[in-house]
């Protein structure tokens, strides 16, 4: 079994101490998004779990409780999201200086083949144009060089809940967005794509997209997995069949696996987060937390489904990431 921890929240930053009770008490609860009956309930003791797949902003909450889930045999690596963008689009983020140091430090005790540099998503606007994008982005690569193999990118996605907030964003402050993806902005995308091709190249990082319907293979960006098959078993020798997670956008290429995060629980607030709704969401869920409780958010007192997945099997059924529209 697989763990992602979390795609739907930033567990590392926020939640480390509650993960780790979780570790100690051997077992963890989800809550289906789509149904707040069902509940289900994984196993989280070492001969359950493959590997978890930690996605984070500010993973440094988690580097101190390293030593234990090595102690314990759990195999684990970053997907760590590491942008450089105006307060307007991630007003909540460390600043970049402590983000960087802290990839260093995590990089270093894990190795740079666990810690994968995102910069997620691509998001273009009058504040960040191309020019923008490429010299922050080459000034970051420049840092992390030696300390990451790998750097994916993502195009912004114009959800309805992320088109409703920039439009809210623009009114107050003028900020102009564009979708890049758009046929008519084709070459502008490819003249981009091919940069930060040479950017990853000049620093000793192969590039791959996520989740992109868009072949940007001429510009030597290939289609890449966050929960990687082939990764997971380089890394970690795990040489059993893995399978695409159906419950994932069909550009999706991860494998299958448990998320164990909740939707309106990242106090990040970035303004292009597909996850959140709003504040008054995030502050709702979080007084819900409890270190103690299975759950991420609250307690559940009804039935639960105790799902017996050992190392290899498929652990919960599909459900597409695209959050519902209820807190």
């Amino acid at each position: 079994m697989i763990i992602s921890a979390s795609r739907r929240t930033d567990i590392p930053a926020f939640f480390s101490q509650w993960f780790m009770d979780r570790i100690r008490e051997g077992f963890v609860q989800t809550v289906n998004p789509f149904n707040a009956n069902q509940v289900r309930e994984y196993s989280l003791h070492g001969e359950d779990v493959d590997i978890f797949v930690f996605w984070s902003k500010n993973p440094k909450p988690m580097i101190p409780h390293l030593v234990t889930l090595d102690g314990m045999g759990y195999n684990y690596y970053f997907q760590y999201t590491l942008n450089d963008y105006p307060r307007e689009f991630e007003p909540y983020v460390p600043p970049l200086d402590m983000r960087l140091d802290t990839f260093k430090e995590l990089s270093t005790k894990v190795g740079p083949k666990k810690v994968i540099w995102r910069w997620d998503p691509i998001v273009m606007s009058s504040i960040t144009p191309a020019s923008y994008l490429l010299e922050h982005l080459e000034n970051v690569a420049q840092s992390l060089e030696g300390y990451t193999e790998r750097l994916v990118i993502s195009l912004l996605d114009f959800y309805g809940k992320v088109s409703g907030r920039f439009k809210d964003l623009s009114k107050r402050s003028g900020i102009r967005f564009r979708d890049i993806a758009l046929p008519e902005h084709n070459s502008e995308l490819v003249e981009i794509a091919n940069r930060i091709s040479e950017i990853g190249k000049k620093h000793g990082m192969k590039v791959y997209s996520c989740a992109e319907a868009l072949n940007l293979d001429d510009a030597g960006i290939l289609h890449g997995a966050c929960i990687d098959g082939a990764l997971i078993r380089d890394l970690f020798g795990i040489n059993r069949s893995m399978q695409k997670d159906r419950g994932q956008r069909p550009e999706c290429l991860c494998v299958e696996s448990v998320d164990i995060g909740a939707y309106n629980t990242c106090s990040h607030q970035c303004s292009y987060c597909y996850a959140n709704f709003s504040e008054a969401h995030i502050r709702t869920n979080l007084s819900k937390h409890q270190d103690s409780s299975p759950l991420l958010v609250g307690v559940h007192n009804g039935p639960v489904t105790t799902v017996r997945a050992k190392k290899g099997l498929r652990e919960q059924p599909s459900m597409f990431e695209d959050p519902p529209e209820k807190p």
